[in-house]
């Protein structure tokens, strides 16, 4: 494991076999880091052959409005906390440009952007929806975690991701993020073309073991 700052972003380099050939760009939640996720590359018992590269990037420091503009790690402000979820969208697309310099990143070492996934939970995952969605070059999919489609009415799809392969997560518990707002991303992806899968697990706004599994079957179906 490694700590690296070659990009915008600092994060933390983890690799499940050597030379490999593909990546997963995995995005923290509001007030957590890299960190985060780190401990749940072993538990996915991914075959080591052939090697993936997990990126765990650490969010900016920047004030938070709705906890009462407390200075915190975040991908973007929140503004409101109603359903709608009323955030910074200027910042949210900013993150997700810092997100896509990491793929070009990846693509620069050597990994081919149809072995990349995006990743990203609650907050991280609005800012996947938005890099993965948008981005030029085509990916090999996009997993959603316990989070919602902020940028749905201003997102700039690009075709080179018109097929992209979506798995969405949620807690039908979650009280941060209600489980309505996981099913208004996927029927949105739907109205706009994409066939997302969606699963739920009876957990709050969390990950779970049997999620685990999904998620590693899901790397596996798009990387292996």
């Amino acid at each position: 494991m490694s700590n690296n700052s070659n990009s915008e972003l600092e994060y933390i380099e983890i690799e499940t076999g050597s030379q490999p050939d593909a990546a997963v760009i995995w995005l923290h939640g509001l007030g957590a880091s890299g960190d985060d996720f780190v401990p749940i590359v072993p538990e996915l018992d991914l075959p080591a052959d052939p090697g993936i590269r997990f990126i765990f990037p650490h969010a900016p420091m920047l004030p938070v409005t709705v906890n009462d503009g407390m200075v915190m790690p975040a991908w973007y402000d929140i503004l409101e906390m109603s359903i709608e979820r009323k955030v910074d969208q200027t910042q949210l697309e900013y993150s997700a440009r810092a997100v896509l310099d990491l793929v070009e990143a990846q693509i620069a070492k050597g990994i081919a952007s149809e072995r990349i996934i995006l990743a990203g939970f609650s907050q991280g995952g609005a800012v996947a929806y938005e890099a993965g969605l948008s981005c030029p070059h085509k990916l090999a999919g996009l997993m959603a975690l316990s989070t919602y489609f902020a940028t749905q009415d201003s997102i700039q799809l690009n075709p080179a991701n018109s097929k992209l392969s979506i798995a969405v997560y949620h807690g039908i518990y979650d009280p941060v993020v209600p489980e309505a707002l996981g099913q208004q991303a996927c029927a949105k992806l739907r109205q706009l073309g994409y066939s997302p899968e969606y699963w739920t697990y009876p957990m709050e706004h969390a990950v779970c073991p049997a999620q685990i599994l999904e998620m590693s079957e899901y790397i596996q179906r798009c990387l292996v």
